[in-house]
């Protein structure tokens, strides 16, 4: 638990002086007590349950005042809540190695089956968009509730030739950020940019008061990248990862496929695919995502029904000084009501 005004903590240093006041008090009373004559009849009164009526009331008027002393320094506690996050972006691996059907019936078909789950899963208020890559990347459906468009989406996949995975992550950036002048033509086809040149808004497009927030402290919306290989074009996917961690969007990265490498063959051709584990745990990393691996349709399907999970509850810093002054108002409450029956008096 944190405190946004901890000079307020200097109130609990009253609650050591109103015990050795309700001390004092009691032992008052205590002396008045022997005053009587017949002490059959003192002891009777002192007997337990007399003691725990007694002293409950003060107990809990004690600790209500604990619980408002507490509130007045404005704690902080982390609390899982209902998400925020209104919009996802998935950005699926097109690239010609998804046909390998080493994972039954293909890569492709399983990882269009999971992801068509996912999208009926989820909050019926999230909209979703869906970005397909191989040696580019294409918005294919614009962020949407409508699922049955969604589905279609995903359904309509074409495998191409490449694997840009940077490109991937820029489409669906700029799709969160439309207005943020993120140069993704440069970014797509290489021009007036350098292969692994960071890539920079256009002048004139973005805001020059823009700032760079915490990673992963923007609540409306995520991306979750899914690949099976190794970028082999389109700009680097760590310098794209800077700039979403710049914004603040969080990145779950999915790696499907073999991780020691395996030979595909299409059409005459053999190509070698090998999945990238370390960018993909890199780019969690810097944008606070989170890396999962799926080596089996089941196992994608898992990562999947987890990512929803994930998604839908949230844990976030929470202010709970009303939370702790409703339990004051609470204890106060019982306090006075108890006094009243037993005592007919408040305290």
């Amino acid at each position: 638990m944190n405190f946004l005004w901890p000079e307020g903590l200097w109130l609990l240093a009253l609650l050591p002086l109103l015990l050795a006041a309700y001390a004092w008090l009691l032992r008052r009373k205590r002396k008045a007590a022997v005053r009587y004559a017949n002490l059959g009849m003192i002891k009777e009164a002192m007997g337990a349950g007399s003691r725990l009526r007694r002293h409950l009331p003060p107990a809990l008027l004690f600790l209500a005042l604990a619980a408002l002393f507490l509130a007045v320094a404005r704690p902080t506690a982390t609390v899982t809540l209902p998400t925020q996050k209104q919009t996802i972006v998935m950005a699926l691996d097109a690239s010609g190695s998804m046909r390998a059907k080493d994972v039954e019936p293909s890569r492709l078909v399983a990882m269009q089956n999971a992801a068509k789950q996912f999208v009926q899963d989820a909050s019926p208020k999230t909209k979703i968009g869906i970005v397909v890559f191989a040696g580019t990347a294409t918005l294919v459906q614009p962020p949407t509730d409508d699922r049955e468009a969604l589905t279609a989406a995903i359904d309509r996949i074409q495998l191409q030739r490449a694997t840009a995975t940077g490109s991937g992550l820029i489409v669906s950036l700029a799709t969160i950020f439309p207005d943020a002048g993120f140069d993704v033509s440069t970014a797509l086809f290489g021009r007036d940019a350098p292969r692994n040149a960071p890539i920079a808004a256009k002048k004139g497009d973005a805001k020059k008061d823009f700032k760079p927030v915490e990673p992963g402290s923007y609540n409306n919306a995520v991306i979750i990248l899914l690949t099976d290989g190794q970028r082999t074009t389109g700009p680097d996917p760590i310098e794209i990862a800077k700039l979403a961690a710049d914004r603040g969007v969080r990145v779950y990265t999915v790696g499907f496929g073999t991780t020691t490498g395996e030979i595909i063959g299409f059409e005459g051709w053999s190509f070698r695919v090998r999945l990238d584990e370390e960018t993909l745990k890199t780019v969690a990393m810097m944008t606070r995502g989170e890396y999962f691996y799926a080596g089996t349709a089941q196992d994608l399907k898992k990562v999947y029904e987890t990512l929803n999970s994930r998604l839908s509850l949230e844990k976030r810093e929470t202010e709970i000084t009303a939370l702790l002054a409703g339990v004051a108002a609470l204890f106060a409450m019982v306090s006075g009501l108890l006094s009243l029956l037993w005592f007919n008096r408040i305290l």
